[in-house]
């Protein structure tokens, strides 16, 4: 990869690897980090990757950047412990964004992972199998897992709007 191409790649990629790290940590920062740790690791390596890899190098790295930050913050919550919360607010109308942001939190990082790079990002099974070195049925696995659950914190529709 050529100067020209890591610097092609920063501007292609930034801010869809930030929307990214953002969805999943919530936290500004934390993904500013991820962001920028996942540039420099391509930088590291940037005689190694290929110019049209770059994309894919840069969301892989990504994800093990988070899934660690995740490992070590312990911030994985259980799903059991906050459903009461969206299903009995007070009378006001939650935050469609909110309600997202809570449901997402509850999921283990691999399924938050290969939920938001197929639902925002837009990845197919095959692209995020790569990215994340899982194999294709284990992806599909936990995409179903991922949806199932949040459906279930999120509830009926109706609750929600």
């Amino acid at each position: 990869m050529t100067i020209a191409e890591y610097n092609a790649a920063v501007d292609a990629h930034a801010d869809g690897l930030y929307r990214f790290a953002l969805k999943h940590m919530r936290d500004r920062d934390q993904a500013k980090d991820a962001v920028q740790e996942s540039f420099a690791r391509l930088w590291a390596k940037v005689d190694q990757v290929e110019g049209a890899k770059a994309k894919s190098y840069l969301f892989t790295t990504a994800h093990h950047v988070i899934v660690d930050e995740a490992r070590k913050g312990g911030r994985v919550r259980r799903m059991e412990e906050h459903h009461e919360d969206i299903r009995h607010t007070s009378m006001a109308q939650p935050d469609l964004k909110e309600v997202l942001d809570a449901a997402l939190s509850t999921l283990p990082p691999i399924q938050r992972s290969v939920v938001l790079l197929r639902d925002l990002e837009g990845y197919t099974y095959e692209e995020i199998a790569e990215l994340t070195g899982l194999n294709l049925p284990q992806v599909k696995v936990y995409i179903y897992r991922g949806r199932t659950a949040l459906k279930e914190y999120i509830g009926q529709l109706d609750l929600v709007l």
